[in-house]
C-alpha cells in the first residue's frame, strides 16, 4: 500500500492546526516533571496532581531538596508513585548540579537525566523549546502509525526511525502530538471501525 504522507498531514493539520501537548505546563522544568509522571497514566490525572506538586517544589533546586515521602504523597495518584518520585528527584539534582538548575534544550543532554529517554526529551524538546529533534513515540503513536501502514514495527526507536524518514523534519512535533490527540479522540484503542475515522482512507 501506497501512503499518502502529504494527505495524512493535511488532515492532521486541517483538524488539530496548533496540537500540542495537553499537559499544564509554565516552563520547561514543569513540562519535564509532567511527562515522566505521564508515564502509564493519563494527562488529565498529572494536571490534576502537579498544581500542587509544583506550589509546593516550584524550581529544580527546591525539587531537588524534597523528601521523598512528600513527593510520593502528592503524586500518588499517577500510579508507580516511589518510582517516579526517584526520578524527578534525581533529575531535579542534576539539572541542580549538571545543568546550571536549567533544563537542557538538546537531545544528547536530556537523555542523560535519571527517567529522560527519546520520548520524554522529544516531548519536551518540541513543546517547551520548539525543536524538532525527533518523533515521541507513546501508544497513541505506535497504534495509529500501525494502522495507517507507516511502520511495521513496534519496537518505539524502530517506529521513530520509519516516520522520521517517511515525515519532513520541521513536522516531527507536530506529528507526534497530532497522533497523539488523533488516537485519543477520534480513532481510540476501543474496538470500532477505523475505516470511519477521518485518517481511514488517509
Amino acid at each position: 500500500m501506497v501512503i499518502n504522507i502529504n494527505g495524512v498531514l493535511d488532515k492532521l493539520e486541517e483538524k488539530f492546526p496548533d496540537a500540542k501537548s495537553e499537559l499544564d505546563f509554565k516552563d520547561p522544568f514543569q513540562l519535564l516533571v509532567a511527562t515522566i509522571l505521564s508515564a502509564q497514566c493519563t494527562d488529565a490525572r498529572v494536571n490534576k496532581v502537579t498544581p500542587v506538586l509544583f506550589g509546593r517544589f516550584p524550581t529544580p533546586r527546591e525539587m531537588s531538596e524534597a523528601s521523598q515521602d512528600e513527593v510520593a504523597k502528592i503524586i500518588f495518584s499517577t500510579g508507580f508513585y516511589n518510582q517516579k518520585t526517584k526520578k524527578i528527584i534525581a533529575t531535579a539534582k542534576k539539572i541542580v548540579e549538571e545543568f546550571d538548575g536549567k533544563v537542557p534544550d538538546e537531545m544528547r543532554e536530556l537523555i542523560k537525566l535519571p527517567g529522560v529517554a527519546r520520548k520524554t526529551a522529544n516531548v519536551v524538546l518540541y513543546n517547551a523549546f520548539g525543536k524538532n529533534e525527533g518523533i515521541a513515540v507513546d501508544t497513541h503513536v505506535i497504534r495509529i502509525s500501525r494502522l495507517l501502514g507507516l511502520t511495521n514495527n513496534s519496537n518505539p526507536d524502530k517506529i521513530e526511525k520509519d516516520l522520521m524518514e517517511l515525515f519532513p523534519r520541521d513536522k516531527w512535533g507536530f506529528l507526534s502530538q497530532s497522533l497523539v490527540l488523533y488516537g485519543r479522540y477520534y480513532c481510540t484503542a476501543k474496538r470500532h471501525d477505523t475505516s470511519k475515522c477521518f485518517l481511514g482512507g488517509h
